[in-house]
């Protein structure tokens, strides 16, 4: 039975916070003063993000060095995933997380990952599995932007690379490994990583990881693992596998469903019905009306993903693709390169629905309607990320009817008609800011005042 992030987290919470309580009155915050924060995100967040219990990062007793590259990294509260799993994955309790796609969950397992790494002792001691090789990227980013002030070794090794440069670091100090599942195997059955003493494992996209797609790899690693070791499970789907490979390898796994509703509150959905030669001409209409920070847009097929992208260029907007048969080195560029805000848009595969965070997207489009509910559940949630507002757009053919249906009735959510003009501040970042504390102390949206200008401007 999946128990909602309740009593035993308080209960657990409240100690860190009864002990950090009284430190936190005689140690000195002269600290945070020092620390290069980026600029506050003053977009509004949904309770996705701030339906939280009001616990803060210091009250866990993490280190100040891991404290300060939490801070750094923009971070100002712990989510409601990160408040739940944060002190439980810190006792060294074996978890399973259910949360929705955005929400923190790299947070809630790397914070607690970085705070048990002891840096004197020389060898592989956590290892992140992801699904796909751009997620393993991220992660380690991530990983190495939180520990920047932390004597950690970090590495990150996926398939499609040279096994030189891996075998090369791993001849050094490695702490933690961030790993896509072949490759790591293929590493451990080498004995180039020497997991002996890693008794830290998180599967990040577990569903995944569990598909027909990895099977029997993950049986394998932790085959190689020490007993006495603990096992973090995150995702925002929990199919039967997952029930299967809980019984065989967890142990009293703590278990957390922050799962009420399948769809992120942030992301309004709508759909077009398009006959299949008008879906460019609708496309090229969209971009000309809507307000696009970035978006990705998703097609059902390698090919059709080329096509397109060709077809975007010649109607004169900026535009990259990027797909699994793509060689590596130049889908790590892409990726880099949108992350870096150098695109308006990206056409894909399905190779990025799993947990790729790009702030900047506030639109995706659904090119090609996908054929099951987890599929588009986590191509929505590429917008909308950490709490924040976005639109995901389907284009609808006759075909795509009842997929559509089904795919509404699975996830009870509510895929509506796209009107003629989308409200801005259903996903403009502009017109969702708040703003900075006044003199009465309260803060003031702006975001009323700006769509009342802006409809009487259209």
């Amino acid at each position: 039975m999946l128990i909602m992030a309740g009593v035993m987290v308080e209960n657990m919470s409240s100690n860190f916070v009864s002990s950090a309580g009284t430190k936190s009155n005689i140690i000195s915050e002269e600290w945070k003063l020092e620390l290069k924060m980026p600029p506050k995100d003053r977009r509004i967040k949904t309770a996705d993000v701030t339906n939280t219990k009001g616990i803060e990062f210091e009250d866990f007793c993490l280190q100040r060095e891991l404290l300060m590259g939490i801070f750094e990294k923009g971070w100002e509260k712990p989510s409601p995933i990160q408040e739940a799993s944060i002190p439980i994955a810190l006792s060294g309790q074996d978890v399973l997380a259910r949360a929705k796609n955005g929400t923190g969950k790299t947070g809630a397992y790397s914070i607690p990952l970085l705070e048990r790494l002891d840096p004197g002792k020389k060898y592989i001691q956590g290892m992140v599995i992801v699904p796909t090789r751009e997620l393993a990227l991220q992660t380690s980013q991530i990983c190495v932007e939180l520990s920047k002030h932390l004597p950690l070794k970090i590495m990150v090794t996926t398939g499609g690379t040279d096994l030189k440069d891996d075998i090369m670091r791993l001849s050094g100090t490695v702490h933690l490994v961030i790993a896509t599942p072949g490759r790591i195997l293929d590493l451990m059955d080498k004995n180039i990583a020497d997991v002996n003493n890693c008794k830290m494992l998180v599967l990040d996209e577990a569903d995944k990881l569990l598909s027909q797609d990895f099977k029997g790899m993950l049986d394998r690693i932790i085959g190689m693992l020490p007993k006495e070791r603990q096992i973090m499970l995150f995702s925002a789907t929990f199919p039967q596998t997952v029930e299967q490979f809980m019984k065989k390898h967890l142990q009293k796994p703590y278990e957390i469903n922050l799962m009420e509703e399948l769809t992120l509150l942030g992301v309004t959905q709508y759909y077009a019905f398009v006959q299949e030669k008008q879906k460019v001409h609708c496309l090229n209409t969209l971009f000309r009306k809507l307000q696009i920070n970035q978006s990705i847009i998703f097609c059902n097929s390698t090919q059709r993903v080329e096509l397109l992208a060709k077809k975007i260029t010649e109607l004169g907007y900026s535009c990259y693709y990027i797909h699994s048969r793509m060689a590596q080195p130049h889908r790590n560029r892409v990726f880099h390169d949108f992350r870096q805000g150098h695109c308006r848009n990206l056409v894909c595969s399905d190779l990025l629905t799993r947990g790729i965070d790009i702030q900047a997207v506030n639109v995706v489009i659904n090119f090609d309607f996908p054929r099951n509910a987890e599929t588009y559940l986590h191509r929505i949630g590429r917008s909308g990320r950490f709490g924040h507002l976005g639109i995901a757009i389907n284009l609808i053919t006759y075909e795509d009817r009842f997929p559509l249906h089904r795919i509404e009735q699975e996830l009870q959510t509510e895929i509506k008609p796209i009107p003629k003009a989308i409200d801005p501040k259903l996903y403009v970042a502009e017109y969702q800011m708040e703003k900075e504390e006044g003199e009465d102390g309260e803060i003031e949206s702006t975001a009323t005042t700006k769509t009342e200008t802006t409809s009487k401007e259209d």
